[in-house]
C-alpha cells in the first residue's frame, strides 16, 4: 500500500540534485508544502515516537503515516559521512575503498529489491554480482531509524569495518531517492491490534510454520511464559514492537560500531611505524571533526573510544620505563587528539553535564602517569590581548610567559578550556551580527575599548591562542559565519596591537639598537603552538574563499582525483575593500614574521618548522593577484620596520627562530613586483644570531661540513636543518640576482658574513657555478666570480681540518677557476699556501691545471701556455720544499720537461735525504730516476735509502727486501766500482742471512738486466765469490747464519726441527760458495753437535741430514 497521497502532486527525487526527498519539488513550482508534511517534518525530527502517542490519545493512521515516512534520514550527506573514512585511497581503489561509492554503483545498477518500511525499520535485498565465475551473492539488510537518523544497521555480509557497508548504503539512498516506491506500513503492532483473537492466531501459526527452524524454541518458551500466571512477561503491559521507534528515555544519534571503533583503534596504533596507520588515524580525527560539524553527538562519543585506546597503548609505558621519546608520527596523533578535545570541551551549543563528564574524564586522563606531556615549555596563562604599549624586551612579560615549571600533558589546553565561556556579551553581539559597531548615539563608557578607531570590534583580554581556539571550535562545530566575525575581531584587535608596538618601539629605538641581540618580545611564538592560533584562522579565512565545485564538496571520498584548489575574494562585511583572502595573507604573514623564541625539545622544535611549512604551503596556493600584492607589499614593509616585535627588524635575540624560509616565499613573490623591497628583506633574514654571536663572520665552526655541535648548543636540536634552509634562501637570491652586479655583490657580503658551515658555502658555490656557466650561453662573470670567492672562502676555512670531501671540493676549484680564465687559475697558484696543503696543491692543483685538457679549454699561446706551466712548475718546487716526503715525486713527474726545474726538485730531494726523508721515499724516487733512465741519480738515491735501512736477523719479510735486491741489481749492472761501493752499506744495513745469501747467488750468477726507460741496462758478468769486492759479504753471511743458528737454538722446539734442517741446508749452500767452505761447514756442524749435544733429536735429524 502506497502512503497516503498528499494535498498536492508531488514528484519523486531521482537523482543527487534532490536530496530531500521530494521536498522543495512543489515550492520549486510555486506551490506550498502541505501542512500535514510540514507538521509532521518536525515532528519526525525532534519527537519520539512515543511522545506523540503520550501527548495525543489517537492519532490518524494517515498522520502517523507521514510521521513514520518523515523520520527516515532526508539527505545524502550523514549516509557518506558513516560510509567513507575521510582519506583518498590509490588511485584506481575507490570503489574498493570508499563504502559510499559502492552504494551508489550497486543503487544506480538496480540492485536493491523488495524494499519495505514497517514503521521505523526498513528492509530490503540487495544483489551484488560476484566474481567472475561465481554466482551473485544475495544480501538482506536491515535499518533501524528514528528522528531522522539511523540508529542500527544489520547486513549479511557480516561488514567489520567501522562504517556503513555498501549494501546499508544503496537501501539507505534508494529509501531517500525513491520513497514514493518504498511500501510503507505502519509498526506492526498496530497491525496486530485491528485483528481479531483467530486472526491472531493464525498470524502465529503461519509465522512459526515459516521460519519454525529458527522461532521455534523460542516460539515456546515465550508460550510457557505467559500462560504462567505472575511471571515477569505477563506484569508488564503491552509488549515490545522492533518497528515502533525509539521510547522518550531512548538516546537519539546515529548508528555506531563503539568495538569496532576501538578494534580498528588498536589496530593502527599497533602498526604505528607504518605510514599508512598514521593516515588512517588522522582519517578518523578528521571524521570527528566532520561530525563535530554537523553536530552529531558521535562525535564526542568517537573521540572518547579513540582516547581510551591510545592511552591503552603498550609503547607508552615502555617508552616511560625506557626514558625515551614517542615517535614523530604518534607524537603528532597526540597533538591532534588534544587539539580536539579542545574542540568538543569549547563546544557553544553542548550540555553543561556533558561538558561536566568530559572534564571528568579529561582530569583521570591527565593524571595517568602514561599520558604524554606538551612539550615546548609554552605558557598556559600567557599574556592577553591588550591595547596597552607593548612593553619592551626585557619586561615582566617575558618573565610571566617563560614560568611553565607545572606538568602539563596534551589534555591540559582541553582542561583550560573548560574554564571559558560563550556568555559574554560583547563576544555574542561579535558572533551575531556582521554589522556590529560602537553605539553612535552618547557616550559609549567602557565600551569604547572594545572598538578600532574606525569602529570595528575587537576581542581583547584573552590569550591570542585561546582566542583563535574559539574560531577553530566554531568552525568545527558548524558555524563559519561566526568564525569569520569573530576571526576579524581579532586580526583587528592585532592590527591595533601592532601599531602600539610600532609607536613604542619608535620612541625607544634609540635605546634598543645599542643593545642588538639581548631579548625578544615574544617568547611563545605562535607558529609551532600547540594550538596552532595562526594556522586556525588562515584556514578559517581560506575556506571562506574556496571555490569548489558542489558535488565534490558534498561527498569529499568519492572523487577519482585531487583538484587544485582555487580561491576567490570574498569582502569583510562592514569593511569596506577588505576581503577575507587579504586577511588570510596578511595574519599568515604576521605570524610567520613574529620574533620568537625557538621552544624546548627536539619535537616542539620540529614542529615549529613543519607549521611554517603547512602556512607556505596554503599560501603558495593562492594565486596573487594585484590585490595581495599590495597586501605583502604592506606587510614586507610593516616586518622590516618591526623592530624587536618582527623576525626581519633590526633588533634580533640571539635565540630568536630565523625567518630564513618566510622570507623565501617573501623574496620569490615579492621579486617580480618590487626587486629592491624583496632584496633588503632576504637580505635582512639571512641573519642566523645564533650562530652570529658564538663565531666571528667568516669563521668556521668545530666541525666544518655538518652543523653545530650539539654539546656546543645543546638547545638547537634543528640547527643542520635551520643552516639548510638558510643556504637556500641564499641559493635562491644568487640565482635570482644573475646579471645584476649590485645585488650580487650584496648578496654575496651577506652569505659571508651569515654563513658559517663550509658544506653549505661549497653547496652555493657550485649552485653559483651551475648557474653561471649554462650550456648555450655566454657564463657570467660576474657570479662566476662569486662563486669563485665562496670556494676560495671554503678552502680557507677548511685547510687545517681535513675532511673526506677535500679532494672534491679542490677539483672543482681547480675547474671554477679554469672556467674564469687563466689569470684566476694563476692566481689560485700562486696564493696556494693559504688554500691547499702541499700535497692537495702538487698532486691535484698543479697537474690539473697543467692537463691538455684544462689547456684547451683556457686556449691559450704558447706564450701564455708556458707562462702557466712555469707557474705550476714553481708551485711543485714549492710544495717539494714544504713537503718533500709526499710531494717530491710528484714534482719530478711535473718538472720532466724542464732542465732547470728538474735540477731544482733533485736537488731538493738529496737536501731532504740528509735531512731524514724515509729510505721507503728514496727507493721511490731511486726506481722514478731508473725509470726515467738516470740510473746514476738511481744509484745515489738508493745508497741513500741503504743508509738509513736496517733489516734485523730475523726480518725475512722486512718491506724494504725487493727494494734492497733491486738496487743490489742495479750496482752490479752499472760495474764494480758501484758494487764495491754498496756491499760495505749492505753489510752495515743487512743481517738477515737468508737475504745476504740470496744477493750473492744473485751476484754470482748472471744478472738478468731489468731494461730502463731510457735505455737497456748494461749486461753484468758473474763474479767470484772469493774475490773482493763479494768476500766481504761472503764473511757477513756465514756469520750471519752462525749468529742466526745459535739464536734459533737457543728456543727452539720440536716442532721447530724440521724448519731448522731447512735453514742449515740453505746456510751450506752459502758456505759452499767459499773455497774451504765445506770444511767451515764441517767445523760448523761439529760445533753445533758439541754445543747442543742435550738436543738428542735434533743433533740425530743433522746426522742424517749432513753426515
Amino acid at each position: 500500500m502506497e502512503p497516503p497521497a498528499a494535498k498536492r502532486s508531488r514528484g519523486c527525487p531521482g537523482g543527487p540534485e534532490e536530496r530531500e526527498a521530494g521536498a522543495g519539488a512543489a515550492r520549486g513550482r510555486g506551490r506550498p508544502e502541505a501542512l500535514l508534511d510540514l507538521s509532521a517534518k518536525r515532528v519526525a525530527e525532534s519527537w519520539a515516537f512515543e511522545q506523540v502517542e503520550e501527548r495525543f490519545s489517537r492519532v490518524p493512521e494517515p498522520v502517523q503515516k507521514r510521521i513514520v515516512f518523515w523520520s527516515f534520514p532526508r539527505s545524502e550527506r550523514e549516509i557518506c559521512m558513516y560510509s567513507s573514512l575521510g582519506y583518498q585511497p590509490p588511485e584506481g581503489e575507490q570503489d574498493a575503498r570508499v563504502p559510499f561509492t559502492r552504494g551508489l554503483h550497486l543503487l544506480q545498477s538496480g540492485a536493491v529489491d523488495r524494499v519495505l518500511q514497517v514503521g521505523f525499520h526498513l528492509s530490503g535485498n540487495i544483489r551484488e554480482p560476484g566474481a567472475p565465475g561465481e554466482p551473485e551473492h544475495l544480501y538482506h539488510v536491515s535499518i533501524s531509524f528514528d528522528r531522522c537518523k539511523i540508529t542500527s544497521v544489520s547486513c549479511g555480509c557480516d561488514n567489520r569495518d567501522l562504517f556503513y557497508c555498501a549494501h546499508v548504503v544503496a537501501l539507505s539512498l534508494y529509501r531517500i531517492r525513491h520513497a514514493r516506491r518504498v511500501e510503507l506500513r505502519l509498526p506492526i503492532s498496530e497491525t496486530l491490534s485491528q485483528m481479531n483473537r483467530d486472526q491472531l492466531q493464525k498470524f502465529v501459526q503461519y509465522l512459526i510454520s515459516a521460519h519454525h527452524t529458527e522461532v521455534l524454541p523460542t516460539a515456546q518458551r515465550l508460550a510457557d511464559e505467559i500462560l504462567l500466571l505472575g511471571s515477569e512477561i505477563n506484569l508488564v503491559h503491552g509488549a515490545p514492537d522492533p518497528t515502533a521507534g525509539a521510547g522518550i528515555e531512548d538516546a537519539n544519534c546515529w548508528h555506531l560500531d563503539e568495538g569496532q571503533i576501538q578494534e580498528q583503534v588498536k589496530q593502527l596504533l599497533s602498526n604505528g611505524a607504518y605510514y599508512g596507520a598514521s593516515q588512517q588515524l588522522r582519517s578518523m580525527f578528521g571524521k570527528v571533526r566532520e561530525m563535530l560539524r554537523m553536530r552529531d553527538s558521535n562525535g564526542a562519543r568517537m573521540l572518547i573510544l579513540m582516547t581510551e585506546q591510545f592511552l591503552q597503548d603498550p609503547r607508552l609505558g615502555l617508552w616511560r620505563q625506557q626514558g625515551a621519546g614517542m615517535t614523530d608520527r604518534c607524537r603528532q596523533l597526540w597533538d591532534e587528539l588534544g587539539a580536539l578535545w579542545v574542540c568538543v570541551i569549547l563546544s557553544p551549543h553542548c550540555k553543561p553535564e556533558e561538558r561536566a563528564g568530559w572534564l571528568q574524564l579529561l582530569a583521570t586522563w591527565d593524571k595517568l602517569d602514561v599520558c604524554p606531556l606538551e612539550e615546548g615549555q609554552y605558557a598556559f596563562h600567557g599574556p592577553s590581548l591588550q591595547l596597552v604599549p607593548g612593553r619592551g624586551p626585557g619586561s615582566e612579560e617575558e618573565e610571566e610567559v617563560t614560568a611553565t615549571s607545572a606538568r602539563h600533558t596534551v589534555f591540559g589546553r582541553a582542561l583550560q578550556a573548560g574554564q571559558l565561556h560563550w556568555v559574554n556579551s560583547h563576544l555574542q553581539r561579535i558572533l551575531s551580527s556582521d554589522s556590529y559597531g560602537p553605539n553612535l548615539s552618547g557616550n559609549m563608557g567602557p565600551d569604547k575599548v572594545n572598538f578600532d578607531p574606525q569602529g570595528h570590534p575587537l576581542w581583547l583580554g584573552e590569550p591570542f591562542p585561546i582566542a583563535c581556539a574559539r574560531v577553530d571550535t566554531l568552525r568545527a562545530h558548524g558555524y563559519p559565519r561566526q568564525a569569520l566575525r569573530l576571526a576579524s575581531a581579532i586580526i583587528n584587535t592585532l592590527r591595533l596591537q601592532r601599531h602600539h608596538q610600532m609607536e613604542s618601539y619608535k620612541q625607544r629605538k634609540k635605546d634598543l639598537l645599542p643593545k642588538g641581540a639581548g631579548s625578544v618580545a615574544h617568547m611563545e611564538g605562535w607558529v609551532g603552538h600547540p594550538l596552532d592560533p595562526i594556522g586556525c584562522l588562515c584556514r578559517a579565512l581560506l575556506e571562506a574563499c574556496r571555490l569548489e565545485e558542489e558535488s565534490l564538496a558534498l561527498y569529499p571520498d568519492s572523487g577519482s582525483e585531487k583538484r587544485k584548489v582555487s580561491y576567490h575574494h570574498v569582502p569583510v562585511p562592514g569593511s569596506p575593500g577588505e576581503s577575507y583572502l587579504a586577511l588570510a595573507l596578511e595574519v599568515a604573514l604576521l605570524g610567520l614574521g613574529q620574533q620568537r623564541a625557538l621552544p624546548e625539545g627536539l619535537y616542539a622544535q620540529d614542529k615549529v618548522v613543519r607549521h611554517e611549512e603547512q602556512l607556505l604551503a596554503m599560501l603558495e596556493e593562492v594565486d596573487l593577484d594585484d590585490r595581495l600584492v599590495q597586501v605583502l607589499r604592506k606587510q614586507a614593509g610593516l616586518l622590516l620596520e618591526g623592530g624587536p616585535f618582527s623576525g626581519f627588524g633590526e633588533v634580533l635575540f640571539r635565540e630568536s627562530v630565523p625567518m630564513h624560509t618566510c622570507a623565501r616565499y617573501l623574496f620569490s613573490t615579492l621579486l617580480p613586483h618590487d626587486p629592491d623591497l624583496a632584496y633588503r628583506l632576504a637580505l635582512r633574514a639571512m641573519r642566523l644570531p645564533v650562530l652570529e654571536t658564538g663565531f666571528p663572520a667568516g669563521e668556521s665552526h668545530p666541525s666544518p661540513l655538518d652543523s653545530i655541535m650539539s654539546t656546543r648548543f645543546p638547545r638547537w636540536f634543528i640547527l643542520g636543518h635551520l643552516e639548510t634552509r638558510q643556504c637556500d634562501l641564499a641559493s635562491t637570491m644568487l640565482t635570482a640576482a644573475k646579471g645584476d652586479p649590485k645585488w650580487l655583490h650584496a648578496v654575496l657580503g651577506s652569505i659571508q658574513q651569515n654563513i658559517h658551515s663550509p658544506a653549505l658555502l661549497f653547496k652555493l658555490a657550485q649552485d653559483a657555478c651551475k648557474t653561471a656557466t649554462p650550456a648555450s650561453a655566454p657564463p657570467d662573470t660576474t657570479l662566476l666570480g662569486i662563486a669563485l670567492e665562496l670556494g676560495l672562502q671554503v678552502m680557507r676555512m677548511t685547510l687545517n681540518t681535513m675532511t673526506w670531501r677535500r679532494r672534491e671540493m679542490v677539483r672543482w676549484l681547480v675547474g671554477c677557476a679554469t672556467e674564469m680564465g687563466a689569470p684566476a687559475l694563476m692566481n689560485v697558484m700562486k696564493n696556494w699556501f693559504s688554500l691547499f696543503t702541499p700535497v692537495e696543491a702538487a698532486t691535484l692543483v698543479a697537474v690539473t691545471a697543467t692537463t691538455h685538457t684544462t689547456l684547451l679549454r683556457l686556449q691559450l699561446d704558447a706564450a701564455r701556455r708556458e707562462e702557466l706551466c712555469a707557474c705550476a712548475r714553481a708551485l711543485a718546487l714549492q710544495c717539494a720544499m714544504k713537503d718533500p716526503q709526499n710531494c717530491a715525486l710528484p714534482a719530478l713527474t711535473l718538472c720532466e720537461g724542464h732542465q732547470a726545474a728538474f735540477e731544482a726538485t733533485y736537488q731538493i730531494v738529496l737536501d731532504a735525504a740528509a735531512g731524514g726523508l724515509g729510505h721507503a721515499h728514496l727507493f721511490t724516487l731511486a726506481r722514478y730516476m731508473e725509470h726515467r733512465g738516470l740510473p746514476l741519480r738511481a744509484y745515489k738515491l738508493a745508497t741513500l735509502a741503504l743508509a738509513q735501512l736496517s733489516i734485523a736477523f730475523n726480518q725475512d719479510s722486512h718491506p724494504a727486501v725487493n727494494d734492497v735486491l733491486w738496487a743490489c741489481s742495479l750496482s752490479h749492472s752499472l760495474g764494480r766500482h758501484e758494487l764495491s761501493a754498496i756491499v760495505p752499506l749492505i753489510i752495515r744495513s743487512v743481517h738477515c742471512a737468508p737475504m745476504l745469501s740470496d744477493i750473492l747467488h744473485r751476484w754470482t750468477l748472471p744478472a738478468p738486466g731489468l731494461a730502463p726507460l731510457g735505455g737497456p741496462r748494461r749486461a753484468a758478468k758473474p763474479l767470484g765469490a772469493d774475490r773482493a769486492p763479494l768476500c766481504q759479504l761472503l764473511d757477513a753471511a756465514v756469520a750471519a747464519y752462525i749468529a742466526t743458528s745459535h739464536s734459533r737454538l737457543t728456543h727452539i722446539s720440536p716442532r721447530h726441527y724440521a724448519d731448522f734442517i731447512e735453514f742449515l741446508d740453505k746456510a751450506r749452500r752459502t758456505f759452499l760458495l767459499a773455497p774451504d767452505g765445506h770444511v767451515q761447514f764441517a767445523q760448523f756442524l761439529e760445533s753445533l753437535k758439541h754445543t747442543y749435544k742435550g738436543k738428542k733429536k735434533l743433533m740425530l735429524l743433522v746426522r742424517e741430514r749432513f753426515g
